[in-house]
């Protein structure tokens, strides 16, 4: 019964839309209507400015932390990354938000805080470089989930920030990075056509030509 109730708040919890309420109830705006209709961090950075951006940057993270930190807490039967998970099936099909939410970076985030937060960091470094190098949050976001993938198979084999081999943790990382590669295929289809957005910094190493 408890497994059972942690699931379901770990899935409340990343159904949330952050960036979705945000807009509306505080400044009045449908993000659906505007940009590229996502609810997601980028987007709320975009129409709404970076009071909200940040504001929903920090709750989207923080549903994935406290998902896994209430696995922990409450000591789960089930594993805190299985917890966490669901708070990334929350964010991407939303109970609260007809089960069309965000694209699970900064919730997948949330749960390797709560879990690994060294891999995070690691992550992070990635994720700052190849942001500057391209100037698209969407290529880095999959660019830095497929390192994540490589780096998990990789590291423990030279006792480098993962000290062991953890399948269920590895398993967890290839769901995590099919889900944002999966919510992404608008952008990947953008990239190919060197049509993706941009963030006024970086130097658009691939070229991007958006609207």
């Amino acid at each position: 019964m408890k497994t059972i109730l942690l699931v379901l708040i770990a899935y409340l919890l990343g159904s949330i839309p952050t960036g979705l309420w945000i807009g509306k109830f505080c400044y009045g705006i449908n993000l659906r209507e505007h940009g590229s209709g996502n609810m997601g961090t980028t987007n709320t950075f975009r129409i709404l400015g970076p009071k909200a951006g940040t504001a929903t940057l920090t709750i989207d993270l923080l549903k994935g932390t406290l998902a896994v930190l209430l696995a922990v807490w409450l000591n789960s039967a089930l594993s805190p990354l299985i917890v966490g998970f669901f708070a990334i099936l929350g964010h991407t099909y939303p109970v609260f938000a007809q089960l069309k939410g965000g694209k699970a970076v900064a919730t997948s985030a949330g749960i390797l805080l709560g879990f690994a937060p060294v891999f995070l960091l690691y992550l992070l470094l990635i994720f700052l470089v190849t942001l500057i190098l391209s100037s698209m949050i969407s290529f880095t976001s999959i660019t830095v989930a497929i390192i994540a993938v490589i780096s998990a198979l990789i590291f423990p084999a030279f006792d480098f920030i993962l000290k062991d081999y953890d399948i269920l943790f590895t398993l967890v990382i290839m769901a995590i990075t099919w889900v944002i590669i999966l919510r992404h295929q608008d952008n990947i289809k953008r990239i190919k056509a060197k049509k993706e957005n941009l963030v006024p910094f970086g130097f658009n190493i691939t070229k991007q030509k958006p609207k």
